[in-house]
């Protein structure tokens, strides 16, 4: 069956199996799997084809921050086979070339209604199925309802006073224009440092008149490139590739690395430092920052990478104090997510670019022309928004989920998310999260999170539809204990030290909760398999 085929049941409505919403990573995989399955699929996309995050992210030096070699699909060989990356770590077009020859030699392009955006996803209780509206008028319904939205994508942009008043041209690197923007000769404005900024401002530098960066927080950031991929390195790799699938599936963050069996404070700062130079030369972020076990839990060890960061920015940046203002020292380095970059930190010795640190210089409105901040005004043609996400949460509650007894998705994460495992939603029956909070989610190599859960979901889907179970959904219970075990574990961790938006803390009024399974994703998909295994256990089904 294609998207084309779908048979109404009523007038205006079109009736299938599942609905699955978003064609990213998780789409892709989750329509292919169901597919497989002889499942009735439709797919529902706001963007014009496939790609999810890196559809809409097409901003100057987007690039991903995981080796290209690993960031792709395990479970479709043919892939496998055929994917000869140019680059260590992937720019944003070939990640998009990626995914949709994947979906096409898959077979689930023509599965997806693109330019089409829900409005809605209701449980009609009586009839056991999910009716989902889209702003096109249409209506589907469906038995098993699979919001694969995505961690980070939906944009934000702070409500900044003045912001209406401004008339020049704005951007968020989010939703970068399809066809580019021209910066020549521009003046231009960069809100935000974080991980589309440090990607983002090196590419403005070279083409704008001058470049102001307005930084909010400074990043820790890890310079890796642009390497070039090593052909005889692709081979190996393709060689060996069910030993990568092992390692990335009995490891915490999906990623393999080795590390010391000891604390960074058993080593004197000498030792430290030579292994953290070998390990900043891998160009790897987790060969570093998983180089000792207690860098994520320990104040102290933290400190001796954190220090070590600062040092690199001391090295790159020639006025010493405008690298101790780009130097982070309110937070542990990976209480907020560590970016990777090319150049960024040279960016600052370049004539034309400039920083505002509005800790220091607040900003205080948008004008017509500018954004004037406590030290004056500043005048720019154009101003991009590096201001982030609404992150792991905001994609799930644009849905405007309504589940049984008109329980709503938004009241029901009022105080912050509660999930089973990060699956379901008590209340919410037959609705499957694709890394939603709780799980492992951003905490790991990504795309090996989805896997885990697609497989999951997908087998779940297989089983229930078997033994005719009509129902499932999370027990309150066992949503309530999950979360707080991921509450209790992240506590021992220095992640609630960041004020990121890991806990939410980048959007006014959001709850600041830990909204990652921070225990690593091998540990979770234990967890997963012993549920299963144990027919099920903390689900309702009925």
């Amino acid at each position: 069956m294609t998207a084309t085929d779908i048979s109404p049941t009523t007038v205006g409505v079109r009736t299938v199996d599942v609905i699955v919403i978003g064609a990213g990573f998780s789409g892709i995989d989750m329509v292919a799997q169901l597919l497989e399955q002889g499942r009735s699929v439709q797919g529902i996309e706001a963007g014009s084809g496939v790609g999810g995050t890196w559809y809409w992210n097409r901003y100057p030096g987007a690039r991903c921050d995981c080796i290209s070699l690993e960031y792709q699909y395990t479970r479709f060989r043919h892939l496998v086979e055929e994917f000869r990356p140019s680059e260590r770590y992937p720019a944003q077009p070939e990640i998009l070339s990626y995914l949709q020859n994947a979906a096409d030699k898959l077979g689930v392009t023509e599965h997806f209604r693109f330019n089409t955006r829900v409005t809605s996803a209701t449980y009609d209780q009586d009839a056991n199925r999910w009716l989902i509206r889209t702003d096109r008028g249409e209506e589907y319904r469906c038995k098993w309802f699979i919001p694969a939205v995505g961690c980070l994508s939906t944009g934000q942009i702070p409500d900044f006073p003045g912001l209406a008043n401004y008339r020049g041209e704005t951007y968020h690197t989010g939703t970068w224009p399809k066809g580019g923007v021209d910066l020549a000769g521009k003046r231009v404005a960069v809100i935000g440092t974080g991980s589309s900024g440090v990607q983002v401002i090196p590419e403005v530098a070279k083409q704008a008149a001058s470049l102001t960066v307005f930084q909010r927080t400074p990043a820790f950031s890890l310079d890796y490139g642009p390497l070039p991929m090593d052909a005889q390195v692709r081979d190996e790799f393709v060689a060996n590739f069910d030993d990568y699938v092992h390692k990335s599936r009995t490891t915490p963050a999906g990623q393999y690395t080795e590390p010391l069996p000891h604390s960074a404070l058993e080593h004197s700062e000498e030792e430290r430092n030579a292994v953290y130079e070998e390990r900043w030369n891998r160009h790897r972020a987790i060969d570093l920052i998983a180089v000792y076990p207690d860098l994520f839990t320990n104040m102290d060890a933290n400190h001796t990478i954190s220090e070590f960061f600062r040092g690199k920015i001391r090295s790159k940046v020639t006025d010493p104090a405008l690298a101790e203002t780009l130097s982070p020292r309110t937070y542990p380095l990976g209480a907020k997510r560590m970016t990777l970059n090319t150049g960024y930190f040279e960016t600052y010795n370049r004539e034309n670019v400039r920083l505002v640190d509005l800790r220091q210089d607040p900003l205080l409105e948008f004008t017509e022309t500018g954004i004037r901040t406590e030290s004056g005004e500043h005048e720019f043609d154009a101003v991009i928004f590096a201001t982030g996400f609404d992150a792991v949460t905001g994609s799930w509650l644009k849905l405007n989920i309504t589940g049984r007894d008109g329980a709503k998705l938004a009241d029901a994460w009022a105080d912050g998310p509660e999930t089973y495992l990060g699956l379901m939603v008590s209340e919410f029956p037959n609705m499957f999260m694709i890394t939603g909070p709780g799980s492992p989610n951003v905490l790991t190599n990504v795309v090996c999170a989805i896997e885990q859960h697609v497989d999951w979901v997908a087998e779940a889907i297989a089983h229930f539809e078997e033994h005719d179970v009509q129902t499932v959904e999370a027990d309150e219970t066992a949503q309530t204990e999950w979360t707080e075990t991921c509450a209790e574990m992240a506590a021992y961790t220095l992640y609630p030290e960041g004020n990121s938006w890991y806990t939410g803390a980048n959007i006014p009024g959001k709850p600041k909760v830990m909204m990652s399974y921070v225990g690593g994703l091998d540990g979770y998909r234990r967890i997963c398999d012993d549920v299963r295994d144990d027919s099920y256990r903390g689900f309702i089904v009925k």
